[in-house]
C-alpha cells in the first residue's frame, strides 16, 4: 500500500467522523500493522495531511484532528466570537430568522445546485459589548450538511457550528464595499446606504457546496490578515 493510498484512506476517516474533530488518532505503529506497510509510508502520509492542515502532530500528545481543517495556504475559517473577544470586548449572538424556503434562483445558480435542493436560510447578528459588530445573511444547503436542520442555532452561530462539525476542501472568498439597505441598516446602526465592507464566502467539500455566506460589517471596520 503506498503513502497515497493511506493518506486518502484517512481524510476519508477524517470526514466522515470515524476520526472525529479533536480526537487524537491512532499511532503510526498502529495504522502500519493496520494497513500492512512500513511505518515510514505511514510517517510520509500524516507528514502530508499535517502540511494540509488535517491533522497536528505533536510529539508526546500524540496526533490530533483538527477541529478546523485547513487547505495548502494554510486557509482556517475564522470565528466572529474569536476576533471579538481578542480586542477585549464581549461576544454576544442573537439569531433574527431561521427558514427552509424555496431555493431562490440566483443561489441554485451561484452554488450550481438542483430545483430540488433543500436550503436553511439564516439571518444573525453579533456584537461586540451592547454595539453591532457584524450581520450574517447565511445558507446553507441541507443536501450536504443535513443535521444542520436539526439545529435551532439559538445559541451558537451557523459559521462556529459549521467549523465545529463540517470539514471543508475549497472556499472562495469576495471582498467588497455595499450600501446598507434599511433591514440592515437598522439592524448595525448605520444610516441607510450607508457603505460597509463585506464579506461573501462559499465553502466545498470536495464538489458538493456546503454554505454561501454574505458577512456585513459595521461602519468603519479594517480588516487585518496574516498568513
Amino acid at each position: 500500500m503506498s503513502y497515497q493510498d493511506i493518506k486518502a484512506l484517512a481524510l476519508k476517516r477524517i470526514r466522515n467522523k470515524t476520526w472525529p474533530p479533536g480526537s487524537i488518532m491512532p499511532g503510526e505503529v498502529d495504522l502500519a500493522e493496520e494497513f500492512g506497510c512500513a511505518r515510514a509510508t505511514v510517517n510520509r502520509a500524516m507528514r502530508e495531511l499535517a502540511d494540509e492542515g488535517f491533522i497536528d502532530r505533536k510529539r508526546k500528545a500524540g496526533t490530533r484532528i483538527k477541529s478546523s481543517p485547513t487547505r495548502h495556504a494554510k486557509f482556517a475559517i475564522p470565528l466572529i466570537r474569536d476576533e471579538i473577544e481578542n480586542s477585549g470586548e464581549t461576544y454576544r449572538y442573537a439569531l433574527i430568522r431561521r427558514d427552509t424556503p424555496k431555493t431562490p434562483d440566483w443561489l441554485r445558480a451561484r452554488l450550481a445546485l438542483s430545483p430540488q435542493a433543500d436550503i436553511l436560510h439564516l439571518k444573525c447578528l453579533h456584537y461586540a459589548g451592547s454595539k453591532p459588530f457584524q450581520f450574517e445573511d447565511r445558507w446553507i444547503n441541507l443536501d450536504a450538511v443535513p443535521k444542520a436542520a436539526g439545529q435551532n442555532f439559538d445559541t451558537i452561530g451557523p459559521n462556529e457550528w459549521l467549523v465545529q462539525e463540517v470539514p471543508f476542501t475549497e472556499a472562495e472568498l469576495t471582498f467588497s464595499s455595499m450600501s446598507a439597505d434599511l433591514q440592515i441598516s437598522e439592524l448595525l446602526g448605520v444610516s441607510e446606504g450607508a457603505a460597509l465592507f463585506t464579506i461573501e464566502r462559499i465553502t466545498w467539500l470536495e464538489t458538493q457546496p456546503i454554505t454561501f455566506a454574505k458577512l456585513h460589517y459595521f461602519s468603519g471596520y479594517q480588516m487585518t490578515s496574516r498568513l
